[in-house]
């Protein structure tokens, strides 16, 4: 049984790893809007890999990123859940905006449901598949109702939650027993060498602005990648290590759209129309039925975790 003071210790990080995520589509919209989404994806998860490399150096682990029999699978993992998710997620929002790639990626819990039924054998509860419907209806409502100004973006944001899913998959095949923070590690570290590779292969260092266009830019890249990134991927961790999965859950991912709204009007001015206020009220009550749910808790069922940066 968890005692008092670690369930509000476990509550504090819940609510800051809420609070976080709640930046990160208004800060994506800002960076994606000065230069092209790769060079946001590739600059901003180098930063966060240099986070990973600090703290698992301090901690005298990070040799743990090559041992023979994890190594390829924490590449895996760096690709999928890193590399291509960052590089859709700000590909999407470029084409899009802030609002429709928070309530996009609401659509995690569907790929969790038949990931686990699929691939692990559990079978979806009548209440799951309800909660499935509202949401979805509650994404489309929203979309629909802010125009769909690139359906190829909100395409590549829906593709997003599948990208991290399918890392989890990875973590719960082959990687069992890895400490948190190596497999944090592993995200950025190999997936910001395949980003930059691929950034590099491109030019994308004479598509970087000059002079102080640059110099103003760079620090709000560092606070995606080291505190919307990594600082968010680590306070989920710390959430969940305190309090039970489902119930964290809870608390982080119905706060984030309506936080999300509110930071984007005071960041980007973006005001949602009525008819995204609609479907965020349905994507949240879809999503608050899913994690609710009551359901027989397995170690193999597929991490859902929160936001398109901090807690995945």
């Amino acid at each position: 049984m968890t005692s008092p003071s670690v369930e509000r210790t476990g509550l504090v990080f819940a609510g800051l790893c809420a609070a976080n995520s709640a930046f990160v589509p208004g800060v994506a919209r800002l960076t994606t809007g000065q230069i092209d989404p790769l060079s946001v994806a590739a600059v901003t998860t180098l930063f966060a890999a240099v986070a990973a490399a600090i703290v698992l150096g301090v901690r005298r682990e990070l040799g743990l990123l090559l041992r023979r029999d994890h190594v390829g699978r924490l590449i895996l993992i760096g690709m999928l859940g890193t590399a291509l998710a960052f590089f859709f997620y700000f590909e999407g929002v470029q084409r899009t905006s802030a609002i429709d790639a928070v309530l996009c990626l609401q659509i995690e819990p569907v790929y969790s449901i038949l990931v686990s039924w699929l691939v692990l054998g559990h079978r979806p509860t009548l209440r799951r598949v309800g909660a499935v419907a509202v949401l979805l209806a509650g994404i489309w409502i929203a979309v629909r109702g802010g125009g769909l100004r690139d359906p190829l973006g909100v395409g590549l944001l829906l593709v997003t939650p599948l990208c991290w899913q399918a890392s989890h998959l990875v973590v719960l095949r082959g990687l069992r027993g890895v400490d948190p923070l190596v497999l944090t590690g592993a995200r950025y570290l190999y997936g910001g060498l395949l980003l930059a590779a691929g950034w590099l292969a491109s030019g994308g260092a004479a598509r970087l602005p000059a002079g102080p266009e640059l110099a103003t830019l760079l620090p709000v890249l560092a606070v995606q990648g080291v505190v919307l990134s990594y600082a968010g991927t680590l306070l989920w961790y710390q959430a969940i290590a305190r309090l039970d999965l489902a119930r964290a859950t809870a608390i982080v991912v119905p706060s984030v759209p309506v936080l999300s709204l509110l930071v984007s009007f005071v960041l980007v001015g973006e005001v949602p129309t009525a008819a995204q206020w609609l479907g965020t009220a349905l994507t949240v009550a879809g999503v608050v039925a899913f994690v609710t749910a009551p359901h027989a808790v397995s170690p193999d069922e597929p991490l859902h975790a929160p936001g398109p940066i901090a807690g995945e």
